[in-house]
């Protein structure tokens, strides 16, 4: 059904379900398509050695491999909103769920870093539609009672992916071929179209103009910050004319963007999104999350695996429970939302990241794999308690017709800031381990006649290669600890922001 409507109105709700069969399948074809999409944003990292050597490329140009599929769907996420409204959220999400699964084949198949840059960029524009569009479609299609049962189902999908794709990738690797990191996609993504097919109903589309000028600006901005991000630590950030170039077109993208906005009569995002507290403070915190989410799981693998000397497999074992604390608490926290106030279930997530945050600055290089897991554990359960009560508090006073929009800038919200979480904590952590092996090093000073009588010069230049080396991992275990330390600071200093969500259910 086609019919005209004003500037900035997006798409009526779904029609729910009319059984709960029905809502099953439909949690259930959707929710593939989520997992997919957030699984191949980390689970191609651990396979990029072997891609390097297949596709004839430096270790520079394949981390484009990366780059290109996270740039795109930054950029095409902005748009879901507009195009679920003017050509259906069913037709989007069948051709979005094609698309990604022929690409992943495609990019299975890739012979040379063109090719497989080129798939990665149409997988990227693919897939930035799947979480979005799962998560309005869930809010439509289950009752308002249920919603925070909803977001718990659709939390599990989104977490999934950070936690398990590295060990996924890296079992996948080891043992089959760096190909089948994106062959597994294939016969999920079929299983995803099916279901969509069959148990999703249509919306309603409405015709709108579409404003390119503000949607161009703001994949400008978003772009080139995205570039920014990923390519400022092997640039060596702003010391490199490359990195400027890319922080300037994003502030001017981003000013361009919002005087634009201001400015017309058919803004590219509604400006009642912006007008909303509740909406607003979840984006903030949604930001906060993703910074804790991923840039603990950059420092970690590193963490356990260059420095502790675990495998692949081993690694992925131990943080494996961080990732089940976040499943449990997630399935539970649907309940306790009826029994609870929502804001104090994310008080109560964020001090135990703050408390797990606060028990890795204690890690040393000899820390233990109980407290590893012990830790993971309880960061897995904040994580899971602040999760779902942000997407369910974040839409309960907006406008379902704005859900489409709202819902990608949701996305968009918590992929910047796991790039940028990850960012400042990988620059950190270079630094501070330049700067402590410096200071450490200096300090290092040989006991008066510890070398008398050594044999020869290779004994020195051994001994000396020993205490470098301890120099070095002493550096790396300082360093460790000081990212520790500004997360669990930048976790404390979010939490106020509690306060401005309402709980109209809680009435106040």
């Amino acid at each position: 059904m086609s019919q005209t409507t004003q500037p900035g109105a997006l798409s009526s709700p779904v029609p729910e379900a009319k059984t709960s069969g029905g809502e099953l399948m439909v949690t259930f074809s959707i929710m593939l398509a989520t997992i997919m999409q957030v699984l191949d944003t980390t689970i191609a990292n651990v396979a990029l050695p072997h891609m390097q050597g297949s596709l004839g490329a430096s270790s520079d140009q394949v981390t484009w491999v990366l780059t290109s599929y996270i740039v795109a769907a930054a950029i095409m996420t902005p748009p879901v909103g507009f195009l679920a409204q003017r050509f259906g959220r069913r037709q989007v999400f069948l051709w979005s769920v094609a698309g990604f699964t022929l690409t992943s084949m495609l990019c299975g198949q890739a012979s040379s870093l063109n090719e497989m840059i080129l798939w990665r960029v149409l997988q990227g524009v693919f897939g930035a539609s799947l979480v979005p569009l799962s998560q309005a479609t869930l809010l439509d299609t289950y009752p308002k009672e249920k919603h925070a049962s909803a977001m718990g189902i659709w939390g599990v999908g989104v977490m999934i992916g950070p936690v398990l794709g590295p060990t996924l990738g890296g079992w996948l690797t080891e043992y089959y071929s760096w190909r089948w990191v994106f062959y597994i996609n294939v016969p999920f993504g079929i299983l995803s179209l099916l279901g969509i097919y069959f148990y999703v109903p249509e919306s309603e589309t409405r015709k709108q103009r579409f404003d390119g000028f503000g949607f161009a600006m703001l994949a400008l901005a978003v772009g080139a910050l995205q570039m920014l991000l990923d390519r400022g630590e092997h640039a060596d950030w702003f010391e490199a004319l490359e990195i400027q170039l890319y922080a300037i077109a994003s502030a001017l993208g981003l000013y361009l963007f919002i005087v634009h906005s201001r400015t017309t009569q058919t803004p590219f995002l509604s400006p009642e999104l912006f007008r909303d507290r509740n909406y607003v403070s979840g984006l903030l915190f949604i930001f906060i999350v993703g910074i804790i989410l991923l840039a603990t799981m950059a420092l970690l693998p590193p963490f356990l695996q260059q420095w502790k000397g675990y495998p692949v497999v081993t690694t992925g074992l131990t943080l494996m429970p961080r990732g089940v604390g976040t499943m449990v608490s997630m399935m539970l926290v649907g309940k306790l939302m009826k029994h609870f106030d929502a804001r104090h279930l994310i008080l109560l997530g964020m001090g135990l990241i703050s408390i797990s945050l606060w028990e890795m600055t204690g890690f040393t290089l000899d820390v233990s794999r109980a407290d590893l897991i012990r830790t993971g554990l309880v960061q897995g359960l904040g994580l899971g308690l602040v999760f779902v009560p942000i997407s369910t508090l974040a839409y309960v006073t907006l406008e379902p017709r704005l859900r489409g929009e709202a819902t990608a800038l949701f996305s968009l919200s918590r992929n910047l800031g796991s790039s940028i979480g990850v960012s400042i904590v990988v620059a950190a952590l270079s630094r501070n381990l330049w700067i402590n092996q410096q200071q450490l090093g200096e300090r290092v000073q040989i006991p008066p006649g510890l070398l008398d009588g050594l044999p020869s010069a290779d004994r020195l230049s051994e001994m000396s290669g020993v205490l470098m080396q301890e120099v070095t991992r002493q550096a790396a275990e300082i360093a460790y600890v000081n990212d520790f330390y500004m997360l669990m600071w930048i976790n404390i200093a979010a939490m106020p922001l509690v306060f401005f969500l309402s709980n109209p259910e809680r009435k106040g």
